[in-house]
């Protein structure tokens, strides 16, 4: 939810109880209010553990990653895809990578918490050119 969409909704519940109830209406708004960021707050912290779980820069399959992804998408509703933190490649801009198993690389580069663009990186293909005697010297 937008910070100026939540934060006008709280203004419009503390109004409207003590208003219609008093001291008592301001009273529940605040506990609603309070309830609310505490449901916030433990959805992060629940993010968060299972991101730090896993090893990071670490996913199952970069290419699953890739196809979720959205321009604009913030960095909280990214990491339950990833399940992982990303490894931080550069400052400027912001990159953060993710490798899998197969050696195929995600780079997600992000400005002020949300995705701006991405890339994925795969890694290079055996030349088929070759004869097999020579591929299996490599």
């Amino acid at each position: 939810m937008n910070t100026w969409i939540g934060s006008a909704l709280a203004v419009i519940a503390f109004i409207a109880g003590g208003l219609l109830w008093g001291w008592k209406g301001v009273i529940l708004a605040l506990s609603v209010v309070v309830f609310w960021l505490l449901l916030q707050f433990g959805r992060l912290m629940r993010i968060m553990r299972t991101a730090s779980e896993a090893p990071v820069g670490q996913i199952d399959s970069a290419v699953m990653l890739n196809a979720k992804l959205q321009v604009g998408m913030k960095l909280i509703d990214l990491l339950p895809l990833s399940r992982s933190l990303g490894r931080k490649l550069s400052d400027s801009p912001e990159t953060y990578g993710w490798i899998d198993a197969g050696g195929v690389q995600l780079e997600v580069v992000m400005s002020k918490g949300h995705v701006v663009s991405w890339l994925l990186n795969r890694p290079a293909e055996p030349d088929d050119t070759l004869p097999a005697s020579t591929l299996q010297n490599q």
